[in-house]
Order: structure tokens, then C-alpha cells, then sequence
């Protein structure tokens, strides 16, 4: 399930939130109670290579 990220217009309060991808966006903020909250779109997830077999880490051998 994805994390959303939301933030109040009325309060600026931002929170994170699990939630199906089907399920509607919150409207609603916790903090204020009212329904001004949108969901906020993020960087999203940096992907790390780490270990041998990726390009960038790794050469080619002279054998191949």
C-alpha cells in the first residue's frame, strides 16, 4: 500500500497517510477538521544500486 503525503490549505498541517490506491483522497485534515486537505504529489522513492551485477557499479570482463 502506498504512503500519500497531505496538506491542509486552511492550516498547513501536513501528515502522511497509508492508503489504497483505489481509495478517494482525504479531504478532511485531522488537525483543523476542516476540508481543505489535498494530497501533495512528492519526489517519490530514489533508487539506490548497491552490489555487483549493475551497470554503473560494474565493468564488463574482457571475456565476454
Amino acid at each position: 500500500m502506498p504512503t500519500y503525503d497531505y496538506r491542509c490549505k486552511a492550516c498547513q498541517h501536513e501528515w502522511e497517510l497509508f492508503q489504497s490506491i483505489k481509495a478517494d483522497p482525504i479531504k478532511k485534515c485531522p488537525e483543523c477538521g476542516k476540508q481543505k486537505a489535498e494530497r501533495v504529489i512528492g519526489p517519490g522513492a530514489g533508487i539506490i544500486f548497491k552490489g555487483s551485477g549493475f551497470y554503473e557499479t560494474d565493468y564488463r570482463s574482457d571475456s565476454y
